[in-house]
């Protein structure tokens, strides 16, 4: 792969229109602006990313976790795109210079595809079909569909939600660039390949994108004609990743101090963990001078510090392994291929992020919560798509708004159509909409 054809600013959906710009903004930053003021970026801020929400303690959601990965991401994008440089000058002047703009929309738009109720709703969904009533639809759809309901994945739908052509919506959905749509797909692959990891980037409705993106950047395709669709990653994604990897592993051990689920000995411990003795006590020696005494505030700084830490370290990984990101034989995760003092230090964190955090009694109790509301979600309106002859289905299929394809003839599309509704929804409008079809609440005019 090279850099010139990867980073492309062609819009999807407007491949031949050249219009007529008003201001000086690169099309990759009118990418995070279309995503920014868009209705289901705003949603992000009321879906759950670990924590319940709301609380009297404020913790990260969907929308702040987002805005920090985007934040991340713009660092790291322009810290490899200033090293790359020197070493390959021919790339000043270019696109690629943009990269970290890239990265920034990117991060803004990779969890726009999550469910309500952080993974325990993307579970709630996958396992509707394979142990609840579901699974009797088998028979009624297609293997390739049936791979892309039973793996259902919140990358996968974010870049359905970034490209599909909804009903009533202008083609190509948010007309985003190529760079930009290939950077979101952590997993360049079909459904039918996810396996028991159950991870991959892209609807069957979909692949077809994926693939004409794709042949356009350049990106090594590895699936020869006639099977399910596979590629190596856009190199931009490892950024987006790491971006990813390192906000909510970190952030998340910043919640938990919050929260009381860790002490700020353990917490202080495991930030500082990332570096060696020396840059530790100097560390702490700034605090001093500076007089920081709450342990909230020092928690803050030694977050900064371990931030800052695992960027210049995964900025360095990149470069260091550029060539091989390109050739597609790169393995594993930038975090994972960073120095070893600070790899095993973040798996120290993610150790305790499993053991304490993730099986912490808050984190069950909105996992438990969400995962009963999204199955009689489910269970109600996936009931309705199938037998929409029904009284009581017509009543369920008017709440759609008109976006969504709930009357089509084909039973996938009206399936599909139930996906979309609920996935977008919010926490708290899942809630809503669970309690009145359940007959717990009625609406208050």
């Amino acid at each position: 792969m090279n850099w010139l054809q990867l980073i492309s600013n062609k819009r999807f959906g407007q491949e031949q229109r050249h219009s007529l710009r008003h201001d000086d903004r690169s099309e990759f930053k009118r990418d995070g602006d279309r995503l920014i003021y868009s209705a289901p970026f705003r949603r992000l801020q009321n879906k759950t990313q670990v924590f319940p929400l709301p609380g009297s303690i404020f913790v990260h959601n969907r929308l702040t976790h987002s805005l920090e990965v985007s934040s991340l991401g713009k660092s790291l994008g322009d810290d490899v795109a200033r090293r790359l440089i020197d070493i390959h000058p021919e790339l000043r002047g270019t696109l690629f210079e943009e990269i970290g703009t890239i990265v920034q929309s990117a991060g803004l738009a990779h969890d726009m595809g999550n469910p309500p109720f952080g993974h325990s709703g993307e579970k709630a969904i996958q396992t509707f079909f394979t142990e609840d009533v579901g699974l009797g639809l088998r028979k009624h759809v297609s293997q390739p569909f049936w791979d892309d309901i039973t793996h259902f994945e919140g990358n996968a739908n974010a870049f359905r939600l970034l490209t599909h052509q909804f009903v009533g919506r202008r083609k190509g959905g948010f007309v985003m660039t190529y760079a930009t749509l290939a950077s979101v797909v952590k997993y360049p692959r079909s459904s039918s390949l996810a396996g028991d990891h159950g991870k991959f980037g892209f609807f069957n409705a979909e692949a077809p994108i994926y693939e004409k993106i794709a042949d356009e950047l350049g990106i090594i395709r590895l699936s020869k004609p006639g099977e399910p669709i596979q590629y190596v990653r856009h190199p931009l994604v490892y950024l987006m990743e790491a971006a990813d990897d390192i906000c909510y592993e970190i952030m998340d051990i910043e919640d938990s101090h919050k929260l009381r689920i860790l002490t700020f000995e353990e917490t202080r411990d495991l930030l500082l963990g990332f570096f060696d003795a020396e840059t530790r006590q100097s560390i702490l020696d700034r605090l001093d001078e500076d007089e920081v005494t709450d342990e909230n505030e020092q928690i803050v700084y030694f977050r900064a510090c371990a931030v800052g830490k695992l960027e210049h370290e995964c900025v360095k990984t990149f470069v260091e392994h550029e060539t091989e990101i390109l050739d597609g034989t790169f393995k594993g995760s930038l975090i994972m291929n960073i120095a070893e003092p600070q790899r095993e230090a973040y798996r120290r964190c993610s150790e305790v992020s499993y053991k304490k955090i993730y099986h912490s009694k808050p984190v069950l109790d909105v996992e438990l919560s969400g995962y009963k509301i999204m199955e009689t979600l489910m269970r109600t309106f996936i009931s309705a798509a199938v037998h929409p002859e029904k009284f009581h289905s017509q009543q369920l299929m008017n709440r759609f708004s008109s976006q969504y394809d709930i009357h089509s003839d084909d039973l996938e599309t009206r399936i599909m159509a139930v996906l979309d509704y609920i996935s977008g929804m919010t926490d708290v409008y899942a809630l809503d909409i669970y309690q009145k079809i359940s007959g717990i609440a009625l609406p208050i005019v």
